[in-house]
């Protein structure tokens, strides 16, 4: 039972990370393309 809930719980904390690191990605992108926008003008 302690495995299955240790097991669970990991999974919960990967899958969360994954979609954590996936945001942060797209915010640091749309902020490259802003300051590139900037620089073209």
């Amino acid at each position: 039972m302690k495995k299955t809930i240790l097991l669970l719980c990991t999974a919960a904390f990967i899958l969360t990370g994954c979609n954590t690191v996936s945001g942060v990605g797209k915010d640091i992108k749309s902020g490259g393309q802003a300051i590139e926008n900037v620089g073209g003008k």
